[in-house]
C-alpha cells in the first residue's frame, strides 16, 4: 500500500520554460467536478518526462497508524496515534506518499524545495507513529500526474494557477479553506 517509485531527484531539465516543482497548483472554476475541483497541488516534480504532484486538500478521514502499517505488511509494534489521509490524486489510488517537512530524510525522500519533501516509504509513517518523524506530515494515497507537456499545456491554457509553496497551506491551514487561502495569495501576471 505505501509503497510507489518516487521521481528520481536527478531528473532531467524541464520540459517547458519553467518549471513549477516547488509550487502550488491551485484549480480554477474551470476545471469543475472530480478530481480536480477546488484542489490545491504541492508539485513534486515538473521536467520534460511529466509531472507529478499531491493533491493537499481533498481528506478521506483519520487512521489509526498501525493499521495502515499492517495493511502494508509492515512492523506496527510500538506505533501509537492516527492520521489524516488525503486522496493525493486520481493516479494509483493504492500508492501511499507521505509529504512532510524537509528536516526529515528518509531512505526514499525527495527533497522538493528546501522546505517540503515527499516520501514514500512505509519507514517514514512508521517512524511518524514512533513519534520520530517530520514535524509535519500529510499522508495521501494515489497522485496527481501528468505525461510530457501535458502540465505544460494545461498551464497555457490557464486552467491552473500558481503560487509559491508555503508550509502553513501545505501542513497547518484549515483544510476546508485552503483553496480560499491559497486563491487569496495568488497575484495573476
Amino acid at each position: 500500500m505505501l509503497h510507489a517509485a518516487l521521481p528520481s531527484p536527478t531528473a532531467p531539465s524541464v520540459s517547458g520554460a519553467t518549471s513549477v516543482a516547488g509550487q502550488l497548483l491551485i484549480a480554477t472554476p474551470a476545471l469543475s467536478g472530480p478530481p480536480f475541483e477546488r484542489a490545491v497541488i504541492m508539485v513534486a516534480q515538473h521536467d520534460r518526462n511529466g509531472a507529478l504532484g499531491i493533491v493537499i486538500n481533498h481528506p478521506l478521514g483519520e487512521r489509526p497508524i498501525a493499521g495502515l502499517l499492517q495493511a502494508a505488511g509492515a512492523d506496527s509494534s510500538g506505533v501509537k496515534g492516527n492520521v489524516q489521509l488525503y486522496l493525493g490524486g486520481p493516479v494509483d489510488p493504492q500508492a501511499g506518499f507521505v509529504l512532510h517537512s524537509a528536516e526529515y530524510h528518509g531512505d526514499n525522500s525527495l527533497d522538493i524545495d528546501g522546505r517540503v519533501a515527499l516520501s514514500n516509504g512505509v519507514q517514514t509513517l512508521r517512524d511518524i507513529g514512533l513519534g520520530k518523524g517530520p514535524r509535519q506530515s500529510l499522508v495521501a494515497f494515489g497522485y496527481a500526474g501528468w505525461a510530457p507537456m501535458q502540465l505544460d499545456n494545461e498551464l497555457r491554457q490557464g486552467v491552473w494557477n500558481i503560487i509559491p509553496e508555503d508550509p502553513a497551506l501545505v501542513f497547518d491551514d484549515d483544510r476546508a479553506k485552503v483553496w480560499n487561502d491559497a486563491m487569496a495569495r495568488y497575484k495573476p501576471n
